[in-house]
């Protein structure tokens, strides 16, 4: 990654592979299920699935990785399902 120090490189991967997605020009598509009801979780992980999109139980949208999904992906992993198509 240009500008940046490896130590720093490294702090700024996660576990949706960021380097594979840096590397392409173009953005790889994933597919975001909701497989866990929001009710019961916090206001602001219920505001992360509306703004990924869900609506419902088992309900799937398709969205660009972008580093911005991908973090709000990690917010609420233990609510959805993220596959690469």
């Amino acid at each position: 990654m240009p500008g940046l120090s490896p130590s720093s490189a490294a702090l700024t991967l996660t576990k949706f592979s960021m380097v594979n997605l840096q590397e392409n020009k173009t953005m790889k598509k994933i597919r975001i299920t909701q497989v866990r009801s929001g009710i019961g979780q916090t206001l602001r992980q219920k505001r992360t699935l509306e703004a990924l999109g869900l609506k419902k139980m088992h309900y799937s949208v398709e969205v660009e990785a972008t580093p911005q999904i991908l973090g709000m992906c990690r917010k609420v992993e233990h609510l959805v399902k993220v596959e690469e198509i």
